[in-house]
């Protein structure tokens, strides 16, 4: 008897035996698990949890019991709370039924990669928070003022702050301590000029802040000095609640269909920040709570998750979020491991799924000062797109899904050491070459195994070197006259290309493209086109002037296979441009000037949302755009590489 089993956060699915051990169904389904012990159950390392209910997405009912029971080996790795979370040893665990396994960090054996820098970009300096050194007259029975009357005097004396001044709680509870530590000289921290949210003795001139992109898929931070707007460092990590679903409404789902499930994804994110916090800190030789404020960008759905906010309404027609304004709230109210007085500051929802990543996208590249036409596109497991200019900006979302991102796809897998990142198929053999994540140059027949699966910027180009090279057909169809090895009938009697043989892979098996994969695609490159072709409608544009491509995906895509497969409208390349983690940029661009944060409300009131799915000729306009690159639209500017395509 076979069960089905999927890891999470690589994505990874399929069937194994019954009776194997989530150690050998990682291994069979390429999913890397640290085991230095090689199974002897004395490391520990190969830590994993099962996570329970039903999961509508991937139609299992994952269940503690559809593992066998906890082995006396095991209770040696975990404390009674681990035990009652569902931890186990993968090593230890056999498969009795249908599971969903959630793989920690710490116990990954090949870490992603995770995209975390943009482009330079020139900013203002005007941070919300500032320190400011005072020296109070010390208290006598003559003048017996409290001890926070004293300083806020002082500071207005001195630095000409309002006489509304106020002090959070969990600070007066040590205010009088900390004045009297240093002969009454202290710096305080003062936010917006509205609040003290932190009193240090003596003279403390440095302060700290995070910017932090919480991506559906990933989630990356950077840890900013508020003194002089120096990025100190940045880390990055799968985001935790990819166990519950790979997308946004498979999340909403979980939330319904499960109790407590809502409150799980906010403590799994805020868990996830909190860890990258504490990384980043320690690496600089700070402490968490030297980080005195934050500001979060992510989708709509994210956002309402994280904030504990009930989805369910996002999923449901017309989509309206609990709040579309950007707001500040107490890090202590979220369960953010930051200074407890420390603010975060919530960027603004645009409409629907479109959320404050989207805004973030649109301070960094500020599309509303252009006088050209700019499409930009931020492509990943929910797409944004924004088009216009000065003028008049459009936005849309579309859900891509998560097949660019190596989910759905037979042998799709995360960007990490081992996956096939580039392939170059020759039009006239049909044979392939191909680069992996971890080595230096194209892979050669000499060379060891190395490949275990193929990431997204692989997938792309794997798809468009199949249709340049004649074996996939303009309707996505394998073609019937070719006459190559590696193209082939599967296991399924449908056809299929073999990327890298077995003896070329770290797991046995040749490695393909299949026909299904092909059609992953096309609805996802599909659904980012009709997105665009709409909003240049709504627009009146005949043309797109530039594309910028954000995000992690569109930096690592090649952009000649992208226009090739149709991903977006034709545009002269030249003027294709990627931009690296634009929303982590905005991010920090609000973090480090509150001018930013005035810009973001402006810019989420002045794009206009167009709902794409309702559009009347949606689905025609859909079943076009799904064609190698498209069903009737021209790409001049790639003409020369289309007419070169083989006629078989």
């Amino acid at each position: 008897m076979e069960h089905n089993v999927i890891f999470q956060p690589s994505g990874r699915r399929g069937k194994v035996e019954a009776g194997s051990t989530l150690l050998e169904a990682s291994r069979e389904l390429g999913v890397d698990i640290e085991a230095i012990c090689g199974s002897a159950r004395v490391c520990g390392k190969c830590k994993v949890k099962i996570e329970t209910g039903y999961f509508e997405k991937f139609n299992i009912d994952s269940r503690v019991g559809h593992l066998s029971p906890v082995s006396d080996e095991e209770k040696d790795f975990f404390t009674q709370e681990e035990l009652d979370d569902n931890y186990r040893l993968a090593c230890s665990a056999e498969v009795l039924g249908d599971c969903l396994i959630f793989v920690p960090e710490e116990s990954r054996g090949a870490k992603q990669v995770v995209l975390e820098t943009g482009k330079e970009r020139v900013y203002r300096f005007k941070p919300a928070v500032k320190q400011l050194y005072v020296e109070l007259v010390p208290a006598t029975l003559e003048d017996h003022r409290d001890d926070f009357a004293r300083l806020k005097q002082a500071l207005i004396d001195k630095y000409g702050l309002s006489d509304g001044l106020s002090i959070d709680y969990n600070i007066l509870v040590n205010l009088p301590s900390v004045i009297r530590d240093h002969n009454w000289k202290v710096t305080a921290t003062v936010w917006q000029g509205k609040e003290i949210i932190n009193v240090r003795p003596g003279l403390a001139a440095k302060t700290y802040g995070v910017a932090v992109d919480v991506g559906t898929t990933t989630v990356a931070a950077y840890l900013c000095d508020l003194q002089n707007g120096e990025v100190l460092t940045r880390d990055s990590m799968m985001n935790p609640q990819v166990r519950y679903g790979e997308d946004v409404l498979s999340r909403i789902t979980y939330a319904m269909m499960n109790d407590g499930g809502l409150s799980r994804m906010s403590d799994a994110i805020t868990e996830g920040i909190n860890t990258l916090v504490s990384r980043m800190t320690e690496k600089m030789n700070l402490v968490p709570h030297d980080v005195v404020e934050a500001v979060l960008v992510f989708n709509t759905v994210m956002h309402h998750i994280l904030l504990n906010i009930e989805p369910k309404f996002m999923g449901r027609s017309p989509f309206a979020p609990a709040i579309r304004r950007s707001f500040d709230v107490k890090a202590r109210d979220l369960g953010i491991n930051i200074n407890q007085a420390g603010n975060v500051h919530v960027l603004p929802v645009e409409a629907g799924f479109v959320g404050p990543d989207n805004v973030a996208v649109l301070i960094a590249e500020e599309p509303y000062k252009q006088d050209e036409m700019m499409l930009v596109i931020d492509i990943g497991t929910n797409g944004e797109i924004d088009f216009g200019n000065r003028e008049h900006l459009l936005s849309t979302s579309c859900a891509t899904g998560p097949a660019l991102e190596g989910a759905q796809i037979k042998f799709g897998m995360r960007a990490a050491p081992g996956a096939i990142e580039q392939i170059a198929i020759d039009p006239e053999t049909c044979e392939a070459k191909y680069r992996v994540i971890g080595e230096d140059s194209w892979h050669t027949p000499d060379m060891p195994p190395s490949a275990k699966g193929i990431c997204g910027s692989g997938i792309i180009d794997a798809i468009a070197e199949m249709f340049k090279a004649g074996i996939v057909e303009k309707s996505g169809r394998f073609s019937k006259t070719i006459s190559s090895p590696r193209v082939r009938r599967g296991e399924d009697g449908k056809p299929e290309y073999v990327v890298a043989w077995a003896g070329e892979t770290t797991i046995g098996k040749d490695i393909v493209m299949t026909q299904g994969d092909v059609r992953a695609v096309q609805l996802a490159k599909a659904a980012l086109y009709v997105g665009a072709e709409i909003l240049m409608l709504k627009r009146g544009a005949a043309q797109v002037d530039s594309v910028t491509l954000a995000g992690a995906f569109g930096s690592y895509i090649n952009k000649e296979s992208a226009m090739v497969i149709g991903m977006f409208p034709d545009c002269d390349l030249e003027r294709v441009m990627a931009v690296g983690n634009a929303a982590g940029d905005g991010a920090k661009l609000a973090l480090l000037d509150t001018d930013k944060r005035v810009e973001a409300q402006y810019a989420a009131d002045f794009v206009d949302f167009v709902e794409t799915a309702v559009e009347p000729d949606f689905q025609e306009r859909f079943a076009r755009a799904m064609a190698f690159p498209h069903a009737t639209h021209p790409f001049p500017h790639i003409q020369h590489i289309l007419d070169r395509i083989p006629k078989r």
